[in-house]
Protein backbone atom coordinates (compact mmCIF):
# COMPACT_ATOMS: atom_id res chain seq x y z
CA UNK A 1 0.00 0.00 0.00
CA UNK A 2 1.40 3.59 -0.65
CA UNK A 3 0.54 6.49 1.40
CA UNK A 4 -1.54 9.43 0.31
CA UNK A 5 -0.31 11.70 -2.05
CA UNK A 6 -0.70 15.58 -0.88
CA UNK A 7 -3.98 17.00 -1.25
CA UNK A 8 -4.37 19.62 -4.22
CA UNK A 9 -5.78 23.16 -3.47
CA UNK A 10 -9.73 22.70 -2.48
CA UNK A 11 -11.57 23.67 -5.74
CA UNK A 12 -14.31 26.45 -4.80
CA UNK A 13 -17.20 25.12 -6.68
CA UNK A 14 -16.61 21.57 -4.84
CA UNK A 15 -16.20 19.36 -8.10
CA UNK A 16 -14.10 16.16 -7.89
CA UNK A 17 -10.91 15.78 -9.86
CA UNK A 18 -11.00 15.13 -13.53
CA UNK A 19 -7.20 13.44 -14.52
CA UNK A 20 -7.04 11.12 -17.21
CA UNK A 21 -9.61 8.43 -16.01
CA UNK A 22 -10.80 5.04 -17.01
CA UNK A 23 -14.64 4.98 -18.12
CA UNK A 24 -16.40 4.16 -14.79
CA UNK A 25 -14.00 6.81 -13.05
CA UNK A 26 -14.71 9.48 -15.31
CA UNK A 27 -18.51 8.44 -14.93
CA UNK A 28 -18.45 9.52 -11.34
CA UNK A 29 -16.73 12.80 -11.95
CA UNK A 30 -19.43 14.01 -14.76
CA UNK A 31 -22.26 12.26 -12.42
CA UNK A 32 -21.08 14.42 -9.67
CA UNK A 33 -20.00 17.65 -11.26
CA UNK A 34 -23.52 17.83 -12.91
CA UNK A 35 -24.84 17.49 -9.91
CA UNK A 36 -26.90 14.50 -11.54
CA UNK A 37 -25.55 11.85 -8.29
CA UNK A 38 -23.88 12.06 -4.74
CA UNK A 39 -23.80 8.28 -4.68
CA UNK A 40 -22.39 5.55 -6.32
CA UNK A 41 -22.42 2.23 -6.35
CA UNK A 42 -19.21 0.12 -7.93
CA UNK A 43 -19.25 -3.54 -8.11
CA UNK A 44 -17.57 -5.87 -10.04
CA UNK A 45 -13.65 -5.84 -9.72
CA UNK A 46 -13.43 -3.85 -6.75
CA UNK A 47 -11.07 -6.19 -5.03
CA UNK A 48 -8.34 -5.51 -7.48
CA UNK A 49 -4.96 -3.44 -7.79
CA UNK A 50 -5.65 -0.27 -9.02
CA UNK A 51 -2.16 2.39 -10.27
CA UNK A 52 -2.22 5.21 -7.81
CA UNK A 53 -0.81 9.04 -9.03
CA UNK A 54 2.97 8.31 -7.46
CA UNK A 55 5.51 9.40 -9.56
CA UNK A 56 8.40 6.79 -8.81
CA UNK A 57 7.90 3.73 -7.63
CA UNK A 58 4.83 3.20 -9.77
CA UNK A 59 2.42 2.05 -7.16
CA UNK A 60 -0.63 0.05 -6.64
CA UNK A 61 -3.12 0.28 -4.08
CA UNK A 62 -6.73 -1.01 -2.95
CA UNK A 63 -9.99 0.67 -4.75
CA UNK A 64 -10.30 2.93 -1.63
CA UNK A 65 -6.58 3.96 -1.60
CA UNK A 66 -7.71 5.11 -5.85
CA UNK A 67 -10.85 7.15 -4.69
CA UNK A 68 -9.32 8.57 -1.78
CA UNK A 69 -6.14 9.92 -3.92
CA UNK A 70 -7.64 10.06 -7.80
CA UNK A 71 -11.15 10.69 -7.31
CA UNK A 72 -11.45 12.85 -4.27
CA UNK A 73 -7.91 14.03 -3.48
CA UNK A 74 -9.93 17.54 -2.44
CA UNK A 75 -12.05 16.62 0.03
CA UNK A 76 -11.04 17.18 3.75
CA UNK A 77 -12.41 14.33 5.08
CA UNK A 78 -13.00 11.06 3.93
CA UNK A 79 -14.75 8.52 6.45
CA UNK A 80 -14.45 4.70 5.36
CA UNK A 81 -16.62 1.80 6.73
CA UNK A 82 -16.62 -2.13 6.50
CA UNK A 83 -17.73 -5.15 8.84
CA UNK A 84 -14.19 -5.91 10.35
CA UNK A 85 -12.59 -2.70 10.74
CA UNK A 86 -15.81 -0.72 11.55
CA UNK A 87 -15.34 3.33 11.75
CA UNK A 88 -12.49 5.12 10.50
CA UNK A 89 -11.32 8.19 9.30
CA UNK A 90 -8.66 7.97 6.79
CA UNK A 91 -8.33 11.77 6.32
CA UNK A 92 -8.99 14.60 8.63
CA UNK A 93 -8.86 13.26 11.54
CA UNK A 94 -8.07 16.88 12.80
CA UNK A 95 -11.48 18.16 11.52
CA UNK A 96 -13.38 15.19 12.58
CA UNK A 97 -12.35 15.19 15.94
CA UNK A 98 -13.56 18.84 16.52
CA UNK A 99 -17.03 17.47 16.73
CA UNK A 100 -16.26 14.02 17.81
CA UNK A 101 -12.94 12.58 19.08
CA UNK A 102 -13.90 8.82 19.23
CA UNK A 103 -14.96 7.05 16.16
CA UNK A 104 -15.06 3.92 18.36
CA UNK A 105 -18.03 4.73 19.97
CA UNK A 106 -19.99 3.50 17.14
CA UNK A 107 -17.92 -0.14 17.58
CA UNK A 108 -18.25 -2.07 14.39
CA UNK A 109 -22.26 -2.62 14.26
CA UNK A 110 -23.14 -0.97 10.95
CA UNK A 111 -26.07 0.68 11.97
CA UNK A 112 -24.46 2.57 14.64
CA UNK A 113 -21.67 3.09 12.28
CA UNK A 114 -23.94 4.74 9.87
CA UNK A 115 -25.99 6.53 11.99
CA UNK A 116 -22.74 8.40 13.36
CA UNK A 117 -21.89 8.86 9.83
CA UNK A 118 -25.24 10.44 9.27
CA UNK A 119 -24.99 12.48 11.85
CA UNK A 120 -21.95 14.03 10.95
CA UNK A 121 -22.93 15.11 7.33
CA UNK A 122 -25.83 16.78 8.79
CA UNK A 123 -23.42 18.63 11.03
CA UNK A 124 -21.09 19.29 7.91
CA UNK A 125 -24.33 20.54 6.04
CA UNK A 126 -25.73 22.63 9.19
CA UNK A 127 -22.35 24.56 9.48
CA UNK A 128 -22.44 25.60 5.45
CA UNK A 129 -25.51 26.92 5.46
CA UNK A 130 -25.12 29.23 8.64
CA UNK A 131 -22.15 30.65 6.40
CA UNK A 132 -19.37 28.50 8.14
CA UNK A 133 -16.87 26.35 7.28
CA UNK A 134 -17.64 24.62 4.44
CA UNK A 135 -15.88 20.75 5.14
CA UNK A 136 -16.15 17.98 1.77
CA UNK A 137 -16.92 14.88 2.91
CA UNK A 138 -16.12 11.73 1.21
CA UNK A 139 -17.51 8.05 2.62
CA UNK A 140 -16.62 4.94 1.26
CA UNK A 141 -18.38 1.84 2.26
CA UNK A 142 -16.44 -1.20 1.60
CA UNK A 143 -18.06 -4.72 0.85
CA UNK A 144 -21.37 -3.15 1.82
CA UNK A 145 -22.98 -6.32 0.54
CA UNK A 146 -21.97 -7.54 4.18
CA UNK A 147 -23.76 -5.04 5.73
CA UNK A 148 -26.56 -4.22 3.86
CA UNK A 149 -27.60 -7.75 1.56
CA UNK A 150 -30.25 -8.55 0.13
CA UNK A 151 -31.85 -9.89 3.11
CA UNK A 152 -35.10 -9.08 4.71
CA UNK A 153 -35.26 -11.37 7.80
CA UNK A 154 -33.27 -8.31 9.86
CA UNK A 155 -34.82 -5.25 10.55
CA UNK A 156 -31.61 -3.37 11.28
CA UNK A 157 -30.55 -4.17 7.71
CA UNK A 158 -33.39 -2.47 6.72
CA UNK A 159 -32.85 0.61 8.75
CA UNK A 160 -29.24 1.10 7.57
CA UNK A 161 -30.13 0.33 3.97
CA UNK A 162 -32.78 3.79 4.69
CA UNK A 163 -30.35 5.55 5.88
CA UNK A 164 -28.04 4.97 3.76
CA UNK A 165 -30.79 5.77 0.83
CA UNK A 166 -31.51 9.26 2.44
CA UNK A 167 -27.96 10.37 1.68
CA UNK A 168 -29.39 11.01 -1.29
CA UNK A 169 -32.55 12.16 -0.95
CA UNK A 170 -32.27 14.70 1.83
CA UNK A 171 -32.36 18.01 0.47
CA UNK A 172 -29.87 19.43 3.24
CA UNK A 173 -26.79 16.67 2.39
CA UNK A 174 -27.55 16.84 -1.15
CA UNK A 175 -27.08 20.63 -1.53
CA UNK A 176 -23.73 20.39 0.38
CA UNK A 177 -20.05 19.12 -0.86
CA UNK A 178 -20.78 15.22 0.08
CA UNK A 179 -19.89 12.30 -1.68
CA UNK A 180 -20.57 8.33 -0.69
CA UNK A 181 -19.46 5.16 -2.50
CA UNK A 182 -20.85 1.77 -2.12
CA UNK A 183 -18.60 -0.87 -2.86
CA UNK A 184 -19.75 -4.73 -3.80
CA UNK A 185 -18.11 -7.28 -5.87
CA UNK A 186 -21.81 -8.02 -6.79
CA UNK A 187 -24.24 -5.29 -7.57
CA UNK A 188 -27.35 -8.14 -7.59
CA UNK A 189 -26.27 -9.08 -3.09
CA UNK A 190 -27.00 -5.07 -2.23
CA UNK A 191 -30.53 -4.60 -0.24
CA UNK A 192 -33.08 -3.27 -2.87
CA UNK A 193 -33.75 -0.16 -0.97
CA UNK A 194 -30.15 0.87 -2.39
CA UNK A 195 -30.11 -1.16 -5.67
CA UNK A 196 -33.69 0.55 -6.90
CA UNK A 197 -32.73 3.98 -5.58
CA UNK A 198 -32.44 5.89 -9.30
CA UNK A 199 -30.99 8.31 -7.77
CA UNK A 200 -27.75 6.41 -6.92
CA UNK A 201 -25.35 5.48 -9.76
CA UNK A 202 -24.69 2.23 -10.49
CA UNK A 203 -21.02 1.52 -12.13
CA UNK A 204 -19.16 -1.45 -13.25
CA UNK A 205 -15.52 -1.23 -12.29
CA UNK A 206 -14.28 -3.38 -15.09
CA UNK A 207 -11.29 -6.19 -15.23
CA UNK A 208 -8.16 -4.73 -16.57
CA UNK A 209 -8.28 -5.00 -20.73
CA UNK A 210 -5.19 -5.25 -23.01
CA UNK A 211 -4.06 -1.60 -22.59
CA UNK A 212 -4.09 -1.48 -19.00
CA UNK A 213 -2.84 -4.85 -18.51
CA UNK A 214 0.60 -3.95 -20.94
CA UNK A 215 0.81 -0.51 -19.01
CA UNK A 216 0.50 -3.07 -15.75
CA UNK A 217 3.50 -5.29 -17.35
CA UNK A 218 5.66 -2.56 -18.24
CA UNK A 219 5.95 -0.70 -15.02
CA UNK A 220 6.44 -4.36 -13.21
CA UNK A 221 9.61 -5.10 -15.52
CA UNK A 222 11.71 -3.72 -13.04
CA UNK A 223 11.09 -5.98 -10.18
CA UNK A 224 10.17 -9.41 -12.59
CA UNK A 225 13.44 -9.00 -14.59
CA UNK A 226 13.19 -12.81 -14.94
CA UNK A 227 9.71 -13.27 -15.25
CA UNK A 228 9.45 -10.21 -17.85
CA UNK A 229 12.39 -10.35 -19.73
CA UNK A 230 13.11 -9.30 -23.48
CA UNK A 231 11.86 -6.52 -25.16
CA UNK A 232 8.82 -3.88 -24.87
CA UNK A 233 6.90 -5.68 -28.04
CA UNK A 234 6.88 -9.14 -26.21
CA UNK A 235 4.87 -7.49 -23.65
CA UNK A 236 2.61 -6.71 -26.31
CA UNK A 237 1.38 -10.52 -27.20
CA UNK A 238 1.39 -11.23 -23.30
CA UNK A 239 -1.27 -8.63 -22.78
CA UNK A 240 -3.46 -9.60 -25.74
CA UNK A 241 -3.04 -13.16 -24.55
CA UNK A 242 -3.95 -12.40 -20.61
CA UNK A 243 -6.93 -10.67 -21.17
CA UNK A 244 -9.51 -11.95 -18.28
CA UNK A 245 -7.13 -11.96 -15.75
CA UNK A 246 -6.76 -9.03 -12.51
CA UNK A 247 -4.05 -7.12 -11.77
CA UNK A 248 -3.74 -9.09 -8.42
CA UNK A 249 -3.65 -12.59 -10.61
CA UNK A 250 -1.33 -11.59 -12.87
CA UNK A 251 1.56 -9.92 -10.02
CA UNK A 252 0.43 -13.68 -8.61
CA UNK A 253 1.88 -15.40 -11.57
CA UNK A 254 4.60 -12.77 -12.39
CA UNK A 255 5.52 -13.76 -8.55
CA UNK A 256 5.59 -17.22 -9.17
CA UNK A 257 7.69 -17.19 -12.54
CA UNK A 258 10.26 -15.01 -10.57
CA UNK A 259 10.29 -17.12 -7.86
CA UNK A 260 11.41 -20.15 -10.44
CA UNK A 261 13.40 -17.58 -12.51
CA UNK A 262 11.33 -18.42 -15.28
CA UNK A 263 10.13 -16.43 -18.67
CA UNK A 264 6.67 -15.73 -19.01
CA UNK A 265 6.44 -17.03 -22.40
CA UNK A 266 3.37 -16.80 -24.28
CA UNK A 267 3.70 -21.08 -25.26
CA UNK A 268 2.81 -21.48 -21.27
CA UNK A 269 0.12 -19.09 -21.12
CA UNK A 270 -3.01 -20.49 -21.62
CA UNK A 271 -2.89 -23.60 -18.77
CA UNK A 272 -1.97 -20.53 -16.35
CA UNK A 273 -4.54 -18.34 -17.16
CA UNK A 274 -7.21 -21.08 -17.03
CA UNK A 275 -6.08 -21.61 -13.67
CA UNK A 276 -6.10 -18.10 -12.42
CA UNK A 277 -9.23 -17.48 -13.79
CA UNK A 278 -10.95 -20.48 -12.43
CA UNK A 279 -9.38 -19.31 -9.23
CA UNK A 280 -10.77 -16.21 -9.56
CA UNK A 281 -14.68 -17.35 -9.79
CA UNK A 282 -14.08 -20.98 -8.04
CA UNK A 283 -16.43 -23.52 -8.67
CA UNK A 284 -18.42 -21.66 -11.34
CA UNK A 285 -16.46 -21.95 -14.18
CA UNK A 286 -14.15 -24.35 -15.84
CA UNK A 287 -11.62 -23.18 -18.23
CA UNK A 288 -10.76 -25.34 -21.17
CA UNK A 289 -7.97 -24.24 -23.41
CA UNK A 290 -8.83 -25.64 -27.26
CA UNK A 291 -7.18 -29.10 -27.97
CA UNK A 292 -8.97 -30.90 -30.27
CA UNK A 293 -10.10 -29.48 -34.16
CA UNK A 294 -12.88 -30.66 -36.59
CA UNK A 295 -10.62 -33.48 -37.71
CA UNK A 296 -11.09 -35.44 -34.25
CA UNK A 297 -15.19 -35.21 -35.20
CA UNK A 298 -16.27 -38.20 -37.06
CA UNK A 299 -18.70 -37.95 -39.96
CA UNK A 300 -21.12 -35.57 -39.95
CA UNK A 301 -19.47 -33.42 -43.20
CA UNK A 302 -22.32 -31.59 -43.83
CA UNK A 303 -22.10 -30.03 -40.22
CA UNK A 304 -18.23 -29.81 -40.46
CA UNK A 305 -18.25 -27.77 -43.15
CA UNK A 306 -20.42 -25.20 -42.35
CA UNK A 307 -18.82 -24.43 -39.05
CA UNK A 308 -15.56 -24.59 -41.01
CA UNK A 309 -17.09 -21.12 -42.70
CA UNK A 310 -18.08 -19.48 -39.54
CA UNK A 311 -14.88 -20.06 -38.07
CA UNK A 312 -13.22 -18.57 -41.55
CA UNK A 313 -15.41 -15.40 -40.77
CA UNK A 314 -15.03 -15.09 -37.42
CA UNK A 315 -11.00 -14.98 -38.12
CA UNK A 316 -11.88 -12.15 -40.89
CA UNK A 317 -13.73 -10.04 -38.35
CA UNK A 318 -17.12 -10.50 -39.94
CA UNK A 319 -18.46 -11.28 -37.04
CA UNK A 320 -22.46 -10.07 -38.11
CA UNK A 321 -22.30 -13.29 -40.38
CA UNK A 322 -21.57 -15.65 -37.94
CA UNK A 323 -23.95 -16.74 -35.15
CA UNK A 324 -24.66 -15.11 -31.64
CA UNK A 325 -25.04 -18.52 -30.12
CA UNK A 326 -25.36 -22.49 -31.19
CA UNK A 327 -28.05 -24.96 -30.07
CA UNK A 328 -26.55 -28.64 -30.24
CA UNK A 329 -29.37 -31.21 -29.54
CA UNK A 330 -29.77 -34.94 -29.62
CA UNK A 331 -29.52 -38.08 -27.93
CA UNK A 332 -27.52 -38.64 -24.63
CA UNK A 333 -23.79 -40.00 -25.71
CA UNK A 334 -23.66 -38.36 -28.98
CA UNK A 335 -20.91 -36.05 -28.10
CA UNK A 336 -22.13 -32.75 -28.10
CA UNK A 337 -19.38 -31.43 -25.33
CA UNK A 338 -16.99 -33.55 -27.49
CA UNK A 339 -18.47 -31.69 -30.22
CA UNK A 340 -17.76 -28.43 -28.38
CA UNK A 341 -14.00 -28.98 -27.85
CA UNK A 342 -13.63 -29.57 -31.44
CA UNK A 343 -15.40 -26.43 -32.51
CA UNK A 344 -13.36 -24.12 -30.05
CA UNK A 345 -9.88 -25.81 -31.28
CA UNK A 346 -10.62 -24.77 -34.59
CA UNK A 347 -11.36 -21.92 -34.07
CA UNK A 348 -8.19 -21.43 -31.68
CA UNK A 349 -9.95 -19.95 -28.63
CA UNK A 350 -11.10 -21.24 -25.46
CA UNK A 351 -14.14 -23.17 -24.10
CA UNK A 352 -15.79 -21.49 -21.15
CA UNK A 353 -18.10 -23.96 -19.16
CA UNK A 354 -20.88 -22.76 -16.96
CA UNK A 355 -20.67 -24.59 -13.71
CA UNK A 356 -22.27 -24.18 -10.51
CA UNK A 357 -23.35 -20.75 -10.76
CA UNK A 358 -26.53 -22.03 -8.35
CA UNK A 359 -26.75 -20.70 -4.82
CA UNK A 360 -29.07 -21.82 -1.89
CA UNK A 361 -28.68 -18.13 -0.38
CA UNK A 362 -31.16 -15.78 -1.68
CA UNK A 363 -29.34 -13.24 -4.00
CA UNK A 364 -26.00 -15.60 -4.03
CA UNK A 365 -27.16 -17.26 -7.63
CA UNK A 366 -27.62 -13.51 -9.15
CA UNK A 367 -24.22 -12.61 -8.01
CA UNK A 368 -22.43 -15.43 -9.18
CA UNK A 369 -23.30 -14.87 -12.46
CA UNK A 370 -22.37 -11.23 -12.42
CA UNK A 371 -19.18 -12.27 -11.43
CA UNK A 372 -19.25 -15.07 -14.62
CA UNK A 373 -20.12 -12.60 -17.29
CA UNK A 374 -17.54 -10.09 -15.70
CA UNK A 375 -15.15 -12.44 -16.96
CA UNK A 376 -16.20 -13.54 -19.92
CA UNK A 377 -16.36 -9.65 -20.86
CA UNK A 378 -12.38 -9.48 -20.30
CA UNK A 379 -11.36 -12.85 -22.02
CA UNK A 380 -12.10 -11.55 -25.37
CA UNK A 381 -13.16 -14.45 -27.95
CA UNK A 382 -14.24 -17.73 -26.65
CA UNK A 383 -17.14 -20.18 -26.57
CA UNK A 384 -19.33 -20.07 -23.38
CA UNK A 385 -20.67 -23.59 -23.03
CA UNK A 386 -24.30 -24.34 -20.74
CA UNK A 387 -24.15 -28.04 -21.06
CA UNK A 388 -27.89 -29.49 -19.88
CA UNK A 389 -29.24 -26.45 -21.06
CA UNK A 390 -33.07 -27.48 -20.29
CA UNK A 391 -32.03 -27.89 -16.55
CA UNK A 392 -29.77 -25.08 -16.01
CA UNK A 393 -31.23 -22.10 -17.28
CA UNK A 394 -34.20 -21.84 -15.82
CA UNK A 395 -38.00 -20.65 -16.58
CA UNK A 396 -39.47 -17.21 -18.13
CA UNK A 397 -41.68 -17.79 -15.35
CA UNK A 398 -40.24 -19.48 -12.84
CA UNK A 399 -40.62 -22.88 -11.52
CA UNK A 400 -39.80 -25.13 -9.30
CA UNK A 401 -38.91 -24.50 -5.67
CA UNK A 402 -37.51 -20.96 -6.22
CA UNK A 403 -39.91 -19.87 -8.70
CA UNK A 404 -38.28 -16.20 -8.40
CA UNK A 405 -34.62 -16.74 -7.97
CA UNK A 406 -35.32 -19.66 -11.47
CA UNK A 407 -37.17 -15.92 -13.55
CA UNK A 408 -34.55 -13.79 -12.46
CA UNK A 409 -31.68 -16.36 -13.69
CA UNK A 410 -33.42 -16.71 -16.76
CA UNK A 411 -33.61 -13.02 -17.61
CA UNK A 412 -29.83 -12.50 -16.79
CA UNK A 413 -29.01 -14.94 -18.65
CA UNK A 414 -31.04 -14.31 -21.76
CA UNK A 415 -30.11 -10.10 -21.50
CA UNK A 416 -26.44 -11.44 -21.82
CA UNK A 417 -27.24 -13.55 -24.92
CA UNK A 418 -28.95 -11.06 -26.87
CA UNK A 419 -26.07 -8.29 -25.65
CA UNK A 420 -25.13 -7.23 -29.33
CA UNK A 421 -22.22 -5.87 -27.25
CA UNK A 422 -20.78 -9.43 -27.46
CA UNK A 423 -20.88 -9.99 -31.12
CA UNK A 424 -17.68 -11.41 -31.80
CA UNK A 425 -16.13 -11.98 -28.67
CA UNK A 426 -18.51 -14.34 -27.15
CA UNK A 427 -20.17 -17.15 -29.10
CA UNK A 428 -22.70 -19.21 -26.78
CA UNK A 429 -23.64 -22.65 -26.98
CA UNK A 430 -26.51 -24.63 -25.32
CA UNK A 431 -26.23 -28.38 -25.34
CA UNK A 432 -29.49 -30.33 -24.20
CA UNK A 433 -31.01 -33.95 -25.29
CA UNK A 434 -33.96 -32.19 -24.52
CA UNK A 435 -34.80 -29.14 -26.83
CA UNK A 436 -38.33 -28.58 -26.27
CA UNK A 437 -37.53 -27.80 -22.45
CA UNK A 438 -35.33 -24.85 -23.24
CA UNK A 439 -37.82 -22.14 -23.59
CA UNK A 440 -38.42 -20.66 -26.73
CA UNK A 441 -37.45 -16.98 -25.93
CA UNK A 442 -33.92 -18.37 -25.71
CA UNK A 443 -33.62 -20.21 -28.66
CA UNK A 444 -35.13 -17.16 -31.08
CA UNK A 445 -32.57 -15.75 -33.80
CA UNK A 446 -30.22 -13.25 -31.68
CA UNK A 447 -29.31 -15.70 -29.03
CA UNK A 448 -29.48 -18.63 -30.79
CA UNK A 449 -29.18 -18.40 -34.45
CA UNK A 450 -27.89 -21.91 -35.46
CA UNK A 451 -29.37 -24.84 -34.28
CA UNK A 452 -27.28 -28.36 -34.45
CA UNK A 453 -28.38 -31.90 -34.40
CA UNK A 454 -26.31 -34.84 -33.50
CA UNK A 455 -27.28 -38.35 -34.58
CA UNK A 456 -26.11 -41.60 -33.57
CA UNK A 457 -25.68 -44.05 -36.32
CA UNK A 458 -28.59 -44.70 -39.03
CA UNK A 459 -26.30 -47.66 -40.97
CA UNK A 460 -24.64 -50.91 -40.03
CA UNK A 461 -21.70 -49.22 -42.31
CA UNK A 462 -21.61 -46.04 -40.15
CA UNK A 463 -21.48 -48.35 -37.12
CA UNK A 464 -18.94 -50.17 -38.79
CA UNK A 465 -16.76 -46.57 -39.31
CA UNK A 466 -17.63 -45.23 -35.44
CA UNK A 467 -16.14 -48.85 -34.16
CA UNK A 468 -13.17 -48.71 -36.11
CA UNK A 469 -13.01 -45.04 -35.63
CA UNK A 470 -12.80 -44.71 -32.10
CA UNK A 471 -11.30 -48.04 -31.86
CA UNK A 472 -8.33 -46.62 -33.05
CA UNK A 473 -8.27 -44.04 -30.54
CA UNK A 474 -8.07 -46.77 -27.67
CA UNK A 475 -5.17 -49.17 -29.98
CA UNK A 476 -8.21 -51.64 -30.80
CA UNK A 477 -8.03 -52.50 -33.97
CA UNK A 478 -10.66 -53.59 -36.18
CA UNK A 479 -9.78 -54.59 -39.92
CA UNK A 480 -12.31 -53.60 -42.55
CA UNK A 481 -12.76 -57.10 -43.64
CA UNK A 482 -13.70 -58.06 -40.22
CA UNK A 483 -16.32 -55.35 -39.35
CA UNK A 484 -18.01 -56.75 -42.65
CA UNK A 485 -18.47 -59.86 -41.40
CA UNK A 486 -20.34 -59.13 -38.71
CA UNK A 487 -21.91 -56.40 -40.63
CA UNK A 488 -25.98 -57.95 -39.92
CA UNK A 489 -24.73 -57.70 -35.52
CA UNK A 490 -23.58 -54.32 -35.23
CA UNK A 491 -26.47 -52.56 -33.44
CA UNK A 492 -28.42 -49.97 -34.95
CA UNK A 493 -28.18 -46.03 -33.53
CA UNK A 494 -25.25 -46.17 -31.85
CA UNK A 495 -23.68 -43.32 -30.13
CA UNK A 496 -20.08 -42.40 -29.94
CA UNK A 497 -20.41 -42.45 -26.02
CA UNK A 498 -22.01 -46.16 -26.23
CA UNK A 499 -19.10 -46.99 -27.69
CA UNK A 500 -16.63 -45.73 -26.00
CA UNK A 501 -17.90 -47.50 -23.35
CA UNK A 502 -18.41 -50.83 -24.84
CA UNK A 503 -14.69 -50.37 -26.16
CA UNK A 504 -13.76 -49.51 -22.68
CA UNK A 505 -14.78 -52.92 -21.89
CA UNK A 506 -13.30 -54.54 -24.99
CA UNK A 507 -10.17 -53.89 -23.98
CA UNK A 508 -10.36 -55.02 -20.33
CA UNK A 509 -11.06 -58.05 -21.88
CA UNK A 510 -8.48 -57.87 -24.16
CA UNK A 511 -6.17 -57.72 -21.40
CA UNK A 512 -7.42 -60.35 -19.11
CA UNK A 513 -8.03 -63.27 -21.23
CA UNK A 514 -5.42 -62.42 -24.49
CA UNK A 515 -8.12 -62.34 -27.18
CA UNK A 516 -7.54 -60.22 -29.82
CA UNK A 517 -9.84 -57.28 -30.06
CA UNK A 518 -12.20 -58.50 -32.98
CA UNK A 519 -12.93 -61.53 -30.88
CA UNK A 520 -13.82 -59.91 -27.75
CA UNK A 521 -16.12 -57.90 -29.96
CA UNK A 522 -17.97 -60.35 -31.80
CA UNK A 523 -18.43 -62.35 -28.56
CA UNK A 524 -19.71 -59.29 -27.18
CA UNK A 525 -21.86 -58.89 -30.29
CA UNK A 526 -23.77 -62.00 -29.75
CA UNK A 527 -25.74 -60.85 -26.50
CA UNK A 528 -25.70 -56.77 -27.13
CA UNK A 529 -27.70 -55.11 -24.93
CA UNK A 530 -28.24 -51.48 -25.61
CA UNK A 531 -27.62 -48.91 -22.44
CA UNK A 532 -30.51 -46.59 -23.40
CA UNK A 533 -33.37 -47.63 -24.71
CA UNK A 534 -34.33 -47.57 -28.81
CA UNK A 535 -38.07 -45.61 -27.77
CA UNK A 536 -35.82 -43.07 -26.07
CA UNK A 537 -33.10 -42.64 -28.39
CA UNK A 538 -36.01 -41.75 -31.25
CA UNK A 539 -38.02 -39.26 -29.11
CA UNK A 540 -34.80 -37.76 -28.58
CA UNK A 541 -33.83 -38.05 -32.57
CA UNK A 542 -36.94 -36.57 -33.16
CA UNK A 543 -36.70 -33.48 -30.54
CA UNK A 544 -32.85 -32.87 -32.47
CA UNK A 545 -34.39 -33.17 -35.99
CA UNK A 546 -37.92 -30.46 -35.04
CA UNK A 547 -35.26 -28.30 -33.62
CA UNK A 548 -32.93 -28.31 -36.74
CA UNK A 549 -31.82 -25.40 -38.44
CA UNK A 550 -30.76 -26.70 -42.16
CA UNK A 551 -31.78 -30.05 -43.83
CA UNK A 552 -28.30 -30.52 -45.06
CA UNK A 553 -27.60 -31.57 -40.93
CA UNK A 554 -30.63 -34.66 -40.63
CA UNK A 555 -29.49 -37.87 -42.51
CA UNK A 556 -32.23 -39.32 -45.17
CA UNK A 557 -33.43 -41.88 -42.40
CA UNK A 558 -34.72 -39.19 -40.18
CA UNK A 559 -35.90 -36.77 -42.49
CA UNK A 560 -39.72 -37.57 -42.06
CA UNK A 561 -39.51 -36.59 -39.05
CA UNK A 562 -39.03 -33.47 -39.69
CA UNK A 563 -42.48 -32.29 -41.12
Amino acid sequence: MSTAVPNPPPDPAGRLASPKLPFWAQQIVDGFNSQAHTQFILSGNTHDAFPLPQESPPALGSLSDYLQQVVIPRYQVVLTYDIGNGLRVERGSDIFGRWNEKTEIAGKAPRPSIELITYYLRYCANLARLGQNRIRVGVILKDAQFFVADDVRHPDTHATAFLIREWTRERLLVEHDFVSFLLTENFNELHPLLRQNALAAHLEVPLPGEPELRDTLWSARPRHPHALGGEQTGLEDLSRQLTGISRNGLFNLLKFKEHRKEPLAAGDLAPLKARWVEQECPGLIEFLPPRLNLDALHGQDALKRHLRQNVALWRQNQTELIPMGYLISGPVGTGKTYLVKCLAGEAGVPVVVLKNFRDKWYGSTEGNLEKIFRTLKALGRCYVFIDEADQTLGRRGGGGSEPEVSGRVYSMIAQEMSNRDNRGRLVWILATSRPDLVEVDLKRPGRVDLKIPLFPTTTPEEGAELLAALGRTRQLDFPAEALASVRDRIPDLLTPGEVDALLGDLKREVLIEGISPFQALERRLANYLKPVPVETLLQQVEFAVKECSRAEFIPARFRDLAG
